[in-house]
């Protein structure tokens, strides 16, 4: 099995040297693992999980460091410094990940985050990264059905809401209208698929399905005022936000959650918030 410039890849340590100790790179030859990674305990012939990538001077190196990205991944990494060539990005590695000015969307700055695709140069054997991640993202139908629970990486705010990378693969949207907590690109959270469009982009959501029903939140909603004195100070009125960091809800079913205690008459609402009907306090 050949080595995965890039990538974690097993390796045998075959010979211990001053500096570090060779592993068994195939017909890449031996490459160094160097002293400050070594295992303070190993033997000859012991098997090592080592990532691999190109030194200053392009040599093939091991690492037991674990980037921030790896080939094939996209990531949010921070521009350390520029020069006449292209940026050089934090990717925590000794030598720092490199984007060419070709492959920026505009020019970077130093301090600032940007969304990457790391990726072979074909020309160069380099590891390089990219700001133009349409041209990476699978032009595949992606295979997850309604609900199902996904990965994701902000990507760019939109008109219509954010646009996010879906398992390090796909396209994927999140609408403005269903969003109830603050985002930026960059941020790594759980999803769930609403729909795969016929394009292959998929429509996400930040709630759990189910959560949406009205009846299941309803009873939520009770035992949380009954877990808190028997009175929140949320209601129809409360910003979405707020209501979202507590239960985890759009507006929208916060506000039919309460229209149906309401109507069992169960509770009270009031003008800063909702209290228990007293037949309900025991």
């Amino acid at each position: 099995m050949s080595i995965e410039l890039g990538k974690f890849n097993v390796l045998e340590i075959v010979k211990t040297v001053d500096f570090g100790v060779y592993l068994d790179g195939e017909e890449e030859g031996e490459i160094l693992l160097p002293t400050r990674y070594v295992p303070e305990e190993y033997n000859i012939g012991d098997f090592l999980n080592v990532f691999l990538y190109l030194d200053n001077e392009e040599r093939l190196i091991a690492t037991t460091l674990t980037p921030l990205v790896q080939v094939g991944e996209f990531a949010c990494l921070e521009v350390a410094w520029i020069n006449q060539f292209g940026a050089f990005l934090n990717w925590g590695l000794m030598k720092d990940l490199f984007v060419p000015f070709r492959e920026q969307k505009m020019t970077m700055q130093v301090g600032k985050k940007y969304v990457v695709h790391a990726h072979i140069d074909e020309e160069s054997y380099r590891i390089v990264a990219s700001a133009k991640v349409e041209r990476y993202l699978s032009k595949e139908i992606p295979p997850y059905q309604p609900n199902e629970e996904v990965s994701i990486l902000i990507w760019q705010k939109t008109d219509l809401g954010f646009k996010a990378i879906v398992e390090n693969q796909f396209s994927g949207l999140l609408y403005e209208g269903e969003i109830f907590q603050q985002l930026q690109t960059g941020m790594t959270l759980k999803a769930f698929v609403k729909q795969v469009r016929e394009d292959g982009k998929i429509d996400l959501m930040l709630q759990k399905p189910g959560f949406e029903k009205i009846d299941d939140f309803a009873e939520t909603l009770l035992s949380y005022i009954k877990d808190n004195g028997g009175s929140i100070t949320l209601n129809d009125k409360s910003p979405a936000e707020e209501i979202y960091d507590t239960f985890e809800v759009s507006k929208k079913t916060f506000k039919k959650g309460v229209g149906d205690l309401y109507r069992k008459r169960l509770i009270i609402i009031e003008a800063n918030g909702i209290r228990l009907a007293e037949e309900n306090k025991k």
